[in-house]
């Protein structure tokens, strides 16, 4: 019989994530992916899986899951309450699952977006376009291009049990900030010294148009270039200017071309906090270099790494103990039956 999850619950919005497809917008795909990518390769370390396996990603409110299987869990991201049969389980770190179990994750308490990821692979659906992520407008990916409903099966793999992955865990600062840095975009001489200015020195808020296309923000409106442009090609972080002066911020499942100005781009390093920021929370908009921006973007990649090598080593140290008493007994068992 095939490895599944039930869903029971779907929550607010819940959608099978990879790394996305970014390969493919010069055919016209949204690149799509996880939201907030570091809480996503977290999810993957702690579980041992390839940093691009594919997992749920659920919004302001989690799914409810029965495990036909054994499994082993991690739920990484905004806070969120969770229960394993009823127990209070812990965020950042491995959870072991026995088939049966019914996980509930509940309404997010700080952030947006949540992560569970699957041991073994993680969900194995099938990928479109080298990837496994949803694309809710164009109806691709996941499971049938679209949210998880109620009694969706998602496929998962059985898991072995492997000592080093039950002491995992990982301590995260979560928390959002004041400050998004950016660095300037394509058309940012196209805007008026006043402009520019203001861009940086107002305070911005998160709209309540927000969702993983891109986040609207309110604030005073900036005086827009009458230059007229041709559509160019996007990038994820890019602060497009609508004509009415408003800044909206691309995201995942942002559109391959736009016509809008592109005063800056937000660093990609900051971009896993902004989307992780609720509507209405006050920050601003401070510049960087590319060269800062790199840096940042390389120590947060370190901190992945670093811990992957540690618990790499570790995965097949651990096991030795066992492995070796059950060699000794098959050895006895074969030379009693001689």
């Amino acid at each position: 019989m095939a490895n599944f999850v039930k869903v029971i619950k779907p929550g607010l919005s819940t959608t099978v994530q990879d790394l996305g497809r970014p390969g493919h917008q010069i055919e016209g795909f949204p690149e799509s992916g996880a939201m907030d990518k570091f809480s996503y390769k977290l999810a993957n370390l702690l579980v041992n899986n390839h940093k691009n396996s594919a997992s749920l990603e659920f919004v302001l409110v989690g799914p409810t899951l029965k495990f036909n299987c054994d499994s082993f869990i991690a739920i990484t991201g905004g806070h969120v309450d969770a229960k394993l049969n009823q127990q209070p389980i812990k965020q950042n770190e491995v959870v072991e699952v026995q088939a049966g179990s019914i996980l509930e994750i509940g309404q997010m308490t700080s952030g947006n977006y949540g992560y569970l990821a699957f041991s073994n692979g993680g969900v194995i659906s099938q990928p479109v376009l080298d990837s496994r992520s949803t694309t809710l407008r164009t109806q691709m990916g996941g499971i049938d291009g679209r949210t998880l409903a109620t009694n969706d099966n998602i496929p998962i793999r059985d898991s072995v049990v492997m000592p080093s992955l039950q002491a995992r865990k990982i301590k995260v600062d979560f928390q959002t900030s004041t400050t998004v840095h950016f660095v300037k975009g394509p058309h940012w001489n196209m805007f008026s010294e006043q402009a520019q200015k203001q861009f940086v020195s107002q305070k911005y808020q998160i709209s309540e148009q927000m969702d993983r296309m891109g986040y609207r923000l309110t604030g005073q409106p900036l005086d827009v270039p009458a230059k007229s442009l041709l559509s160019e090609g996007t990038v994820f972080g890019n602060v497009q200017i609508t004509r009415d002066g408003s800044p909206i911020v691309l995201l995942a499942d942002r559109q391959t071309t736009g016509g809008y100005p592109v005063i800056g781009t937000v660093i990609r390093a900051d971009l896993n906090k902004f989307v992780q920021m609720k509507s209405g929370v006050n920050f601003k908009f401070v510049e960087t270099d590319i060269q800062t921006a790199t840096d940042k973007l390389v120590e947060q990649q370190r901190i992945i790494n670093d811990t992957y090598e540690k618990w790499y080593a570790n995965r097949y140290v651990e096991p030795i103990g066992p492995i070796r008493r059950n060699s000794i007994e098959i050895e006895r068992l074969i030379r009693s039956n001689k």
